[in-house]
């Protein structure tokens, strides 16, 4: 059976929403058999609003991306959910930013994990890791990619430039996966 999952990861052009969705698409291509799809989408609205990224990671060559619906929408500020909540297939699920998402998802045929991955990348002492926080949240909850691959292409890909950041970026990626892991079970 073809196991394929798509994403929507949407949030301030500064929140490193394309290094999250390159740190799935790279991990699933470079260090497993699956078929990848990954583009960005930098609308006009970049400046102040949204930009986002939309990912298909399949166990076979991946057909026309269906670009306005996705397994998992990943929101990671208000104009992101405003724009992509209902973006999510019935039975999905949808990852918030819970540091400065106000705006609920009222729909009860979703799933929603709330990731307080603004205060966590502050607490670890770099704002700009929350987007590890959040790509570990998203690992955690769908084990779509085994972890420690995950962790090894940000290493890569990263800390080739930055290998001071490294440690930082592990710890946030550790405490988002435990959120998302957390979340899956209690879904059980």
């Amino acid at each position: 059976s073809n196991m394929e999952k798509s994403f929507i990861i949407a949030g301030f052009g500064g929140q490193g929403v394309m290094v999250a969705g390159q740190l799935l698409s790279y991990t699933a291509c470079e260090t497993t058999d699956k078929y990848v799809t990954y583009f960005p989408s930098y609308g006009a609205e970049m400046r102040g609003g949204t930009a986002n990224c939309y990912v298909v990671i399949s166990d076979e060559p991946v057909g026309a991306p269906k670009v306005n619906q996705a397994d998992y929408v990943v929101c990671l500020n208000d104009p992101s959910m405003a724009k992509f909540k209902d973006a999510v297939v019935p039975g999905g699920t949808i990852f918030v930013n819970s540091s400065v998402v106000t705006i609920e998802e009222t729909r009860e045929d979703v799933h929603v994990v709330k990731v307080d991955a603004g205060s966590i990348a502050i607490e670890l002492g770099n704002p700009k890791c929350l987007n590890l926080v959040i790509v570990g949240a998203i690992i955690g909850y769908t084990e779509i990619l085994p972890a420690e691959n995950v962790l090894q292409t940000a290493f890569k890909k990263l800390g080739a430039k930055r290998p001071e950041l490294n440690p930082i970026n592990e710890a946030a990626f550790r405490r988002g996966w435990e959120i998302g892991h957390a979340a899956k079970e209690a879904e059980k």
